[in-house]
């Protein structure tokens, strides 16, 4: 049972006390400490979970009120406990910086893994540091990257717009499998459109040909959040 306490932020000069561990992991809730907390008030916690350097010093990690004060293995180990059974491919030819967003946001819906495909590097500027708390693959080659989700039973959902794509907004994603998309600008390659065992498109209403690759990313693995996550109802 976790600990309740209370934690003391300034923001704009006003001093919020609130009760950061008694937050459910998914919880719907609104993050009270969006700049972070300073030392620990009071008497210190002993759990393994609590980082002494972050309850010395305080935590402006960019991490939920749940995980304040955690170490990183801490907090790991218990995302460990409920992450998603889908999982994010993306391929890495031009070093795109939406890699970073994608990553961020695949923590963010609690995404079982991220799969680079291609280069080993890729620009982290978008993560936020968010890819240290997320299980992150590389991959040489599409075959590769093919060959690993055949032998897990992970179908391919590719994402893009291109014909014979199917629209997202009437396409059922199965429980597991792997979202796969594309560098900004040219999209999926040719042999990633092939290796997918689905390809669906964002539906668009302007002029625009497509949306940015990591807000494409996010409507897709949203869409899987509405089709495989229970909410409770509003009396």
């Amino acid at each position: 049972m976790p600990a309740t306490h209370p934690a003391e932020t300034a923001v704009s000069g006003v001093a919020a006390e609130f009760s950061v561990a008694a937050v459910a992991p998914g919880a719907n809730t609104h993050e009270l400490t969006t700049y972070g907390v300073g030392p620990w008030p009071g008497e210190r916690p002993t759990e393994d979970r609590y980082d002494p350097e972050l309850l010395e010093h305080g935590d402006t990690r960019n991490v939920i009120d749940r995980y304040r004060y955690w170490t990183m293995t801490a907090i790991v180990a218990d995302l460990d406990e409920h992450r998603h059974p889908f999982s994010v491919a993306i391929e890495n030819w031009q070093h795109d910086m939406n890699i970073g967003s994608i990553v961020r946001t695949a923590n963010a819906f609690a995404a079982d893994t991220v799969h680079i495909i291609g280069r080993r590097r890729w620009n982290k500027r978008g993560a936020m540091v968010t890819d240290r708390y997320q299980h992150v693959l590389h991959h040489d080659t599409v075959a590769t990257f093919a060959e690993w989700a055949r032998g897990e039973n992970m179908p391919i959902i590719a994402i893009d717009n291109v014909p014979g794509s199917v629209i997202i907004e009437t396409f059922s994603f199965p429980e597991r499998c792997v979202l796969l998309f594309g560098q900004e600008g040219p999209g999926l390659s040719l042999e990633a459109i092939a290796a997918a065992d689905a390809v669906v498109e964002i539906s668009q209403f302007g002029s625009t040909r497509s949306i940015n690759a990591s807000a494409a990313a996010a409507v897709a693995m949203h869409n899987w959040v509405t089709q495989h996550v229970s909410f409770p109802t509003s009396a």
